[in-house]
This record gives C-alpha cells, sequence and structure tokens, in this order.
C-alpha cells in the first residue's frame, strides 16, 4: 500500500495520538473542519451527526461518547461519520472546563450544597471493591444532569453552523463542477469542429 508505515504504530502511540495529536491543534481543527466539509451527505445529516457528537462529549460517559453521538445521530438521522468527528470537542483542552462546569451546574440543579455537606468518593472502596456507586452520587450523577443544558445548547449552535457552512461548501463544490464540465464540454465541442474542419481540407 502506497505511504503505509513501516513500522505499524502501537495501542499506546494510536492512544497518544488521540490524546494528545502530533500536529497542533489548531491544524488538527482545520483538518476536522475540512472531514466534515467533504462528506457526502445532506447538510441536515451531517449537521445532525456533529451535534450528536457534541451533545456526547458533554457527557461524563468516557469511553462511551462514540456510541452515545451514534445512536443520537441515528435518531436524528445523521450522517455516523459525522457523529464521530464531532465527538472531537471532547479533548484535552476542553474537558477540564467541561467536567468543572457540568459537576458545578449539576450540583446547582440537584440542589446539593457544595462544603460541609458535600459527599466525597471513598477511594478505598472504589479501588479496592470496584464500587462505582462511590463515584455516581458525588461525581457522575452531577455531571451527567449538569451537562444536558449546556450539551443542548452546543448541540443546537453546532447544528445550525455545520448546516449553514456545509450547504454553502456543497453549493460552490456544485457551482464549479458544472464549470468545469461546461468548460469541458465546450473544449470537446472544439476538438469535434477543429477535426471536422481538417477531414474538409483533406477531401
Amino acid at each position: 500500500m502506497l505511504f503505509r508505515r513501516r513500522k505499524p504504530e502501537g495501542f499506546f502511540d494510536r492512544m497518544r495520538t488521540a490524546l494528545w495529536p502530533r500536529r497542533s491543534f489548531g491544524r488538527s481543527f482545520q483538518y476536522l473542519i475540512k472531514r466534515v466539509l467533504r462528506l457526502t451527505a445532506t447538510p441536515h445529516a451531517i449537521a445532525a451527526g456533529v451535534a450528536a457528537g457534541v451533545f456526547a462529549s458533554w457527557t461524563p460517559l468516557l469511553g462511551f461518547h462514540f456510541i452515545l453521538a451514534f445512536a443520537i445521530s441515528y435518531i436524528l438521522a445523521g450522517n455516523m461519520m459525522a457523529a464521530a468527528l464531532g465527538t472531537a470537542f471532547g479533548n484535552p483542552l476542553s474537558f477540564p472546563f467541561i467536567w468543572a462546569s457540568t459537576l458545578k451546574l449539576g450540583n446547582m440543579l440537584i440542589g446539593v450544597e457544595v462544603g460541609a455537606h458535600e459527599r466525597h468518593v471513598d477511594l478505598e472502596a472504589l479501588l479496592r471493591h470496584l464500587d462505582v456507586s462511590q463515584l455516581w452520587d458525588p461525581v457522575l450523577k452531577p455531571m451527567l444532569i449538569g451537562a444536558i443544558p449546556p450539551g443542548i445548547i452546543c448541540a443546537v449552535g453546532f447544528y445550525i453552523l455545520t448546516y449553514w457552512g456545509v450547504g454553502l461548501f456543497q453549493t460552490r463544490r456544485k457551482s464549479k463542477l458544472a464549470a468545469r464540465a461546461k468548460v469541458r464540454i465546450q473544449e470537446m465541442a472544439a476538438g469535434r469542429k477543429e477535426r471536422a474542419a481538417n477531414r474538409a481540407k483533406q477531401a
């Protein structure tokens, strides 16, 4: 295969690249935008997929973002590839802000006072007995509830932005393809006329 790696990339190398890309985040962001714009689907399908991925990134369900994004995208008749690209909204730069804001907002919505009455995580029970319930009430539950409002707002915003961008990109692409096809037709017609003229001269 052309441009194939001489040494296959290992699991830890792939994980490191997923968490911190070799290229800058700015170039990776531009690459993601181009990938989204060039998807072959309707503007709604692409926008719905991106929105699903963005919403899933707000949830604390690490390791299940792709599955959640695919499920939401399926319900919204979105594009699965766009949903996978949309999960890039959750990255090492945005996760600290997402986790802190969703935890604080979730506690506010539940009515939990942060301070003396706050429930702490029993790390010993969590690690020794793998008791995930130690994380549910103090961390996961408020983060999950707190992720809904900003997740919906961001998803709607990304849907509108993506729908507009994809629609504009596809319209320009169609016009460029139509212009190229017109030029080719004109060139073919000119070539036929020239060949016909040469035949007439030879006759």
